[in-house]
């Protein structure tokens, strides 16, 4: 009894047979293209099946199911060829591909605007060769014969509204479908398609949505019974892979965290944040390399511990930087400032690195009544070489900076002066800020600043000691 082979089976080598009837050479090897029985005649190896199939050709009509679609191309399983017994296709011309605008005479931003997947078309022949591509523009008898709704199920049937052709009588939805003449087995419905006219205003719009816009929501299914529905979810994880987005907090819940040093550790933070109620949600803000960026959220379970939390850790210090809290969706104009101290502020510049705050709060503290010390620091919380000295009474600024000025504190001579607002005076002749600073930080600061880059110039000119 002679073997049964498949298609996609090695039935022997181009050097010794030659491809007959229901066999292709590919890569050196004679390979089957039918179910059936291996015959050699003259050196001819060809399949001898019971149920002959078929080859398309060009300008045959094709019945073909929509089993891909692209942005801008296709693929059709085909069935069946109109005109030809009812025999299988070669497994070699089982799929034929399609563009865009070969789907109907309008314009098409995406071949899911004029076919959807399942849907049994029409098509005719335009190419046979390595690849079997079709056309469904060119003939009103070519296009969709039938169609189903996406979210429920149903059968489309075609009805004009607008732009839209096809409409399900089941859950109402509307859609547009690149309709044969045929479609639905009644005559007349090719004309539905608004060959060539503009789409209007509304489907633009559907259409601008991009891929959710066409996106399938499965809606209740037609065959349930009404039950409400139940999925299963473990613990802890949203949907898509246990990556679901976060249930929004309720109102006062949610505490934005800002000033945040960048070597500040997490655990730290949340920990802190722990002793004031119970900690639903904790997120700090890292950059693409996985740095922090000095900011963050905190979400508590109700808002009196958010409330707390506030109160406590606002403008407390970590790392050498004040922390600022505060409700993360409070309106802009609502969210508090930090408050500056009360009292004559004073510039301290040419500071001594390794003195501290204490050091220099106890430098003033002769002088006046209460001192409150701001010492400026970098990103990474490391000191500057200057800050900013609040005492009191006021009355006592002009007098203490006098005093302190050029002050000697661990080899350095301080420069102590009145700070000026952060935004300076008004030029009464320009309009603008005096000093021409367009930054916004105050003349003391800039001085500062200057005082840092000179340091860091005579630091570089220093010549090393053997």
């Amino acid at each position: 009894m002679a073997t049964i082979v498949t298609p996609g089976t090695v039935v022997g080598t181009a050097d010794k047979n030659s491809p007959g009837a229901g066999t292709a050479e590919e890569n050196g090897n004679l390979v089957a293209l039918l179910t059936g029985v291996v015959v050699e005649n003259d050196g001819v190896l060809s399949i001898e099946t019971h149920n002959s199939m078929l080859r398309v050709e060009v300008g045959d009509m094709v019945i073909g199911e929509v089993v891909k679609l692209n942005e801008k191309n296709g693929e059709i399983k085909i069935l069946s060829v109109e005109g030809k017994a009812n025999r299988s296709v070669m497994a070699d011309q089982e799929y034929a591909q399609f563009h865009v605008t070969k789907i109907c005479d309008r314009f098409l931003h995406n071949t899911a605007d004029g076919l959807r997947r399942r849907d049994i078309v029409r098509a005719k022949i335009t190419e046979a060769g390595n690849v079997i591509r079709i056309d469904m523009r060119e003939e009103e008898n070519c296009g969709v014969l039938w169609a189903i709704c996406p979210p429920c199920g149903d059968t489309f049937e075609a009805e004009l509204n607008g732009d839209w052709n096809v409409v399900c009588r089941t859950c109402g939805n509307q859609s547009f479908r690149a309709l044969a003449d045929d479609f639905g087995g009644e005559a007349g419905k090719a004309v539905m398609n608004g060959s060539g006219k503009r789409w209007s205003g509304a489907a633009e719009a559907q259409f601008a949505k991009g891929s959710a816009g066409r996106a399938t929501f499965i809606a209740e299914d037609i065959r349930e019974d009404g039950r409400e529905r139940t999925y299963f979810r473990f613990e802890g994880e949203g949907g898509q892979g246990g990556r679901g987005r976060r249930q929004k907090a309720a109102p006062g819940c949610r505490l934005f965290v800002g000033g945040l040093s960048r070597d500040v550790e997490e655990d730290e933070i949340r920990d802190m944040f722990k002793k004031h109620g119970k900690v639903t949600d904790f997120a700090l803000m890292k950059d693409d390399a996985g740095n922090l960026r000095g900011f963050g959220f905190v979400t508590f379970e109700s808002k009196e511990m958010a409330d707390a939390a506030t109160a406590a850790l606002n403008g407390q210090k970590i790392k050498g930087r004040r922390i600022g809290v505060r409700d993360a969706d409070a309106p802009r104009d609502e969210k508090p400032r930090r408050q500056k101290p009360d009292g004559a502020r004073l510039y301290v510049g040419n500071l001594p690195f390794k003195a501290s705050e204490e050091d220099l709060q106890a430098l003033f503290k002769d002088h006046c009544d209460s001192v409150v010390v701001q010492w400026a620091t970098d990103n990474a919380g490391r000191k500057k070489a200057f800050a900013f000295v609040t005492i009191k009474p006021e009355t006592k600024g002009e007098e203490v900076a006098k005093k302190l000025n050029g002050f000697e504190m661990m080899g350095r001579n301080l420069r102590v002066d009145m700070a000026k607002p952060s935004g300076g005076k008004r030029d009464n002749k320009r309009g603008g800020k005096s000093g021409g600073n367009s930054g916004g930080k105050s003349s003391r600061e800039l001085r500062a600043l200057a005082e840092e880059e000179a340091d860091a110039k005579k630091k570089k000119r220093r010549p090393k000691k053997d």
